[in-house]
This record gives structure tokens, C-alpha cells and sequence, in this order.
């Protein structure tokens, strides 16, 4: 059953005398525990799409809904994780994570024991005193997303937080966070550069076309990749197929522009 729909969604940018037409009638149904990402040529409008769906910015025609709701302003219902971690360099590991529960009025000894399982799960429990100055790039994204999780959201937003990392730190990020959301189910909307990731971790890959923005193309990713980690779908001997055939159709994109 689908727990978020975008219907019809148009956005629209006035620069100076000039209107730029971004988002073209998109239309998107996410599944509940579903992973979909989203791929596209630079500047088709990806990110401004996740901000929609956040409440951060409204369409200009158009519903986003979640849970039967229209989206018309954030809620900790929606976490959003960006490609930085924004942790407050002058709080504690462990005070960041808990930084959204003081601001909800929610930091009772549960929701502080599920966030320091979270935060044992991503390995970093030892460091839950320590500052973020302290912490490697990698261990900060694993803080920023147990941050997002603590607030126990139903709906997963993630904007390219890979893609600062080292490779090595990427991939294995990529297996603690896809296996993390997985065993708790959370429906999760991806947006990235990087077609092996999407393939490796997701349900369905949407691919938009250059602006204005359409649904230019979805592929359902077969189960036999859906069932494993992201860096043992890399090795599959089907893995290359399903990267050729969407690299084709972006780059056919990029070709026709």
C-alpha cells in the first residue's frame, strides 16, 4: 500500500522577469518499507523534489501526501539527512542525537535507550561522549543518520549522503544503513548521482528527465538483488545488466538534450 503519492506535482521558479519551469506533472506512489531512489541529469530538479516531499518548499500545482495528509510544512513524521551531517560542533555525540527529543519534548528513558541502540548498532556507542571534531567523516554520517532515526520517523529522506565519503567508507556505509532500514521497515526515498548505489540498495530506480522534469523512466529492481546487501548485489552476475541499461537511458538523456 503506497504511504506517500505525489500527484501531479508542478514547480515552477521566477528569476527576475523569467519563469523556470523545474517540475513537470510528476506523478510517484513509495510503498510502505519500500526503497526507491532517484537518478537524474545534473539540475533536473531531484533535490527540489525531496524538499516537497519534506515540506520545506510547496508545489506549485499539485499534492504531496503522506499517510492520506498533504505535506504543507516539516514534521518529525519525515526525517531528512543531507549529503553534510550539520552535527552542533559544540555538543557531544550524544547530545546531538538527542537534540531533536529535547526539541519535541519526546526525551523520555525509552526514546533515549532506542537511540543509544541505534547508535551501538552503527558502532559508535564508545564514542557517544566525544565531540564530532573528533569523529572521521563516516562515523559523523552514522551519528547524523541515528540523529535523523532517533525521532523514530516514518519516512526516510536521503540526499546523496554518500558521496562525500572515501569509496571504501561509501560501500561500507552503504551495507550499515540499507541492512539498519531494512530491519526496521522504514520507507525510504534516495536521491543520488551514483547508479551502482542506486541499484545496489533500492526497490525501484526513478529516473527523471532534464528540466522540466518528467518520470522518464522506472525500473523495478528483481528480487534476487533486492535480497542482498548493496555490496553483494554489486557482485551478482546481473548487477552490470541492470547498470548498462540504465546508464543507456541517462545518457540518452544527456544525448538528446
Amino acid at each position: 500500500m503506497a504511504r506517500l503519492q505525489l500527484q501531479n506535482i508542478e514547480k515552477y521558479f521566477f528569476t527576475g522577469s523569467d519563469i523556470v519551469e523545474a517540475i513537470r506533472n510528476v506523478n510517484l506512489e513509495v510503498d510502505d518499507g519500500e526503497f526507491v531512489s532517484i537518478i537524474g541529469p545534473s539540475g533536473c530538479g531531484k533535490t527540489t523534489i525531496l524538499s516537497m516531499i519534506a515540506g520545506l518548499t510547496t508545489p506549485s500545482s499539485g499534492d504531496v501526501e503522506f499517510d492520506g495528509a498533504k505535506v504543507t510544512s516539516q514534521t518529525t513524521n519525515i526525517g531528512y539527512m543531507l549529503q553534510q551531517d550539520y552535527l552542533f560542533p559544540w555538543l557531544t555525540i550524544g547530545d546531538n542525537i538527542n537534540i531533536g527529543l529535547d526539541i519535541t519534548r519526546t526525551k523520555t528513558k525509552e526514546n533515549e535507550d532506542y537511540a543509544k541502540d541505534l547508535l551501538d548498532q552503527m558502532g559508535l556507542l564508545r564514542h557517544i561522549d566525544q565531540m564530532p571534531s573528533e569523529l572521521s567523516g563516516g562515523m559523523r554520517q552514522r551519528a547524523a543518520l541515528v540523529r535523523t532515526l532517533a525521532a523514530k520517523p516514518s519516512l526516510l529522506l536521503l540526499d546523496e549522503p554518500f558521496s562525500a565519503l572515501d569509496y571504501q567508507t561509501k560501500l561500507y556505509l552503504e551495507d550499515l544503513i540499507h541492512e539498519t532500514l531494512k530491519a526496521r521497515k522504514k520507507t525510504t526515498v534516495l536521491v543520488t548521482h551514483d547508479i551502482s548505489e542506486a541499484i545496489a540498495m533500492s526497490d525501484r530506480v526513478i529516473l527523471l528527465s532534464h528540466r522540466p522534469s518528467v518520470v522518464q523512466e522506472v525500473f523495478s529492481i528483481p528480487t534476487e538483488l533486492r535480497a542482498l546487501t548493496p555490496l553483494e548485489a554489486r557482485n551478482h552476475s546481473e548487477f552490470q545488466w541492470w547498470f548498462q541499461t540504465i546508464w543507456k537511458e541517462l545518457e540518452s538523456l544527456e544525448t538528446t538534450n
